[in-house]
């Protein structure tokens, strides 16, 4: 096989689909000249690095294996390939920036999944924004469909002085929101006089830019000998309050004193001042504020 005609097999193999279907936007390019079975498969990329594109990721790697299906020519598989990177692995998408030792992607699924102290930082548009994003795990798989990172194993969050850990967490990049599950926790770190808050529930929402939370089911506030249970909690961190709803009750294990919000109302705690009082009042969360972009 010539140049001209190799050139002509490998363009055709990585070249993008123009319709802006999500099967399309799936197909991966992956630039260089490939070792292997240019019909059949799998091709070796090597390089200093390795660049490939799929939608929106860009990503970095020292090797890269294409293949198809078994028994079917990688000319006749796009949509089906996968693509294996390995070595110094790194993504970027807009303002997210990944790494992880390996990488697997899937054009049938549309995801990548980083592996290997997997990690990602998302930073703010602006510095008056806010505080960069970091994200670690296990695994972290990154869907070029609706731009989302889903996280998996021992996942640890930081944004500014608020940090989370769950089983898993969701990262929507476009509104910049975090979901975490699996014994979610979240602690906003000890500042100006304020005593560390530690919040726990079965769901966890985090908006990154205005630092607010929602957080639900068997919802857990500790903050220095003050305990506050009810069955979900908006909390805004800038403006230092909670307001927890729903069989709501703080506990003071220090002076014993007890705060019980009445049936028709809820609890507000001042993190800043250590107090909470009981308010008479229906308060309704924000819970719209919290969705996933596919939620809508």
């Amino acid at each position: 096989m010539n140049k001209t005609t190799s050139l002509l097999v490998l363009l055709a193999l990585t070249a993008p689909v123009l319709a802006q279907t999500d099967a399309g936007k799936r197909l991966i390019t992956i630039e260089g000249g490939p070792r292997g079975d240019v019909r059949n498969g799998p091709l070796t990329f090597v390089g200093n690095p390795v660049k490939a594109r799929v939608s929106t990721l860009n990503i970095e790697a020292a090797q890269a294996v294409l293949a198809a299906p078994k028994g079917t020519p990688l000319i006749e598989a796009k949509g089906r390939r996968t693509a294996n990177f390995t070595g110094n692995v790194k993504v970027d998408r807009g303002r997210l920036s990944a790494t992880g030792s390996s990488l697997a992607y899937d054009e049938s699924t549309g995801q990548g999944v980083l592996n290997g102290s997997a990690s990602a930082t998302f930073v703010p548009e602006n510095k008056a924004d806010g505080d960069t994003v970091t994200i670690r795990a296990a695994t972290m798989s990154l869907d070029v469909d609706n731009d989302e990172s889903t996280s998996t194993g021992n996942v640890t969050l930081s944004n500014g002085a608020q940090s989370g850990k769950a089983d898993k967490l969701i990262f929507d990049e476009k509104r910049e929101l975090a979901l975490l599950t699996g014994t979610p926790s979240l602690t906003r770190a000890a500042k100006s006089g304020q005593k560390e808050l530690i919040i726990t529930g079965q769901e966890v929402r985090a908006l990154t830019k205005s630092k607010t939370l929602y957080v639900r089911g068997g919802v857990k506030l500790v903050q220095g000998t003050t305990t506050t249970t009810g069955d979900a909690v908006y909390y805004d961190d800038r403006k230092n309050v909670a307001y927890v709803v729903g069989n709501a009750v703080s506990v003071d294990s220090k002076s014993r004193v007890t705060v019980k919000a009445p049936a028709s109302g809820y609890l507000e705690q001042r993190t800043d001042l250590a107090r909470v009082r009981a308010l008479n009042a229906a308060y309704k969360i924000p819970t719209d504020q919290f969705r996933l972009t596919r939620e809508k």
